[in-house]
């Protein structure tokens, strides 16, 4: 498990991003929905930098939903292809543990392929020890089925009903062991949670960018910080 160190005063420790617009980025440029995919990942190894940067500890990045699969069979190929170049690049690996960065791939990884699978594990296992920084790339992710496998869990492992509390119940979840989500972000003008985090994000507060994900950059995640540092939280009280 990642040892997380507190982060400065007004800085969220954990935010979770909503990377969205790359198809309509693209679209407007005439280049291909690949291209656009392709840039958004190319402006996510930049903002991982400038979160770290900032003081963030945890970042949670929504990479393919449950209801993903549900899109035209030749994207969901390339995205999982794409998947795959992403997590076995040495170089790209090389440079995360350079920074110190953990990586955990949380969804429903037995709906992948073998091949991704492996690299996954291979990753995954290269950065265990590493304690700077910690990402989540959700792949195969929806906030309802975190919480159903959570409840699956206690239940396999004989949980009484009466043991269970929201503290218990969070150990269970792709997250556990890391703080709850302190900002969510959501590039590309949309404004939902869309079946992310659902339990995790409770407390969260929400940031909406009408820019598409490829433009959001180091300047909008200052903005977003600056109106984060100027809401008051009062978690439910």
């Amino acid at each position: 498990m990642a040892e997380i160190q507190n982060s400065k005063p007004l800085i969220p420790q954990h935010i979770v991003v909503f990377p969205d617009g790359n198809r309509r980025w693209a679209r407007e440029r005439n280049l291909s929905v690949a291209e656009g995919y392709k840039e958004g990942y190319r402006n996510f190894q930049r903002f991982l930098v400038h979160c770290k940067k900032r003081g963030v500890k945890v970042l949670t990045i929504f990479g393919f939903s449950t209801e993903n699969w549900s899109r035209p069979q030749e994207e969901v190929e390339f995205l999982m292809q794409f998947f795959i170049e992403a997590v076995s690049n040495t170089e790209s690996i090389q440079q995360l543990k350079k920074e110190g960065v953990r990586v955990w791939i949380i969804g429903q990884k037995d709906r992948l392929t073998p091949v991704l699978q492996e690299k996954i594990a291979r990753m995954e296992e290269t950065l265990k020890d590493e304690k700077s920084f910690h990402l989540n790339l959700a792949v195969s992710y929806g906030g309802r089925w975190d919480i159903v496998q959570a409840a699956q869990q206690l239940i396999k492992e004989g949980i009484h009903a009466e043991q269970i509390t929201e503290e218990k119940f969070a150990q269970y979840l792709s997250t556990a062991g890391l703080p709850d989500p302190d900002l969510i972000i959501r590039a590309g003008g949309e404004k939902r949670l869309s079946n992310f985090v659902l339990w995790q994000a409770a407390y969260a507060e929400l940031y909406f960018s009408p820019k598409y994900w490829p433009d959001f950059n180091e300047p909008e995640l200052d903005e977003a910080l600056e109106e984060f540092a100027r809401r008051q939280r009062r978690f439910g009280k």
